[in-house]
């Protein structure tokens, strides 16, 4: 599956001068939600990901998303696995398991995200799964920006990357875009003025 291809027919490989949740500048861009509005994309992205996880053994019982940008992947994906789906959410600022959800001790739980770059959302949600006594199991997501390692890659993860060594971390492909610290970015330097997209941004 060329997945990369995948988000430029959807325009959600976004090219121009963006600003990053992480304050970084870069040219390029994913943006997810454009390829998960169409259902039979979604489906197909999801079942490609779940034979990952299928192949490798790991035990599922419920995916979890981080709202809002992984929702619609962790359902997707929960629905190719044959689980249930949950998501953590954002309440003053804290996240929280609300709306009725509830894990049970030991239930094994995979935190699913539509993009993982540092793994930083993941690990938040990961961590009230587990103050709630649930196991996380491992990490999915459509897209990996680079910093963290699929596993089975081979490669080693960036420091930036926050996801646990011991944990597998599943995704259909890498995504590694040149990145800037604002005040050494060429495109500023050249007169260019950053946007700021994605779900934090607009």
């Amino acid at each position: 599956m060329d997945v990369e291809e995948i988000y430029k027919e959807a325009g959600a490989l976004l090219e121009g001068h963006f600003i990053l949740s992480s304050g970084n500048h870069s040219n390029r861009y994913l943006q997810s939600a454009k390829v998960l509005e169409d259902p039979k994309r979604a489906e197909k992205l999801a079942v490609e990901l779940a034979k990952q996880i299928l192949e490798s053994g790991l035990r599922v019982e419920t995916v979890c998303a981080p709202a809002l940008g992984g929702v619609l992947a962790g359902y997707e994906l929960a629905r190719a696995l044959g689980v249930r789906s949950i998501f953590v959410e954002r309440k003053e600022g804290q996240m929280q398991l609300r709306r009725g959800f509830e894990v049970q001790p030991g239930e094994k739980i995979l935190i699913c995200e539509d993009i993982i770059t540092t793994g930083g959302s993941a690990m938040e949600a990961a961590r009230i799964i587990e103050e709630l006594g649930a196991e996380v199991v491992g990490f999915a997501a459509l897209a990996n920006r680079g910093f963290c390692t699929r596993s089975g890659s081979g490669k080693e993860p960036k420091p930036e990357c926050k996801l646990p060594a011991d944990k597998p971390f599943f995704a259909l492909a890498d995504f590694e875009f040149e990145m800037y610290k604002p005040e050494e970015c060429p495109m500023c330097a050249a007169g260019s003025e950053a946007v700021k997209p994605g779900s934090r941004g607009n």
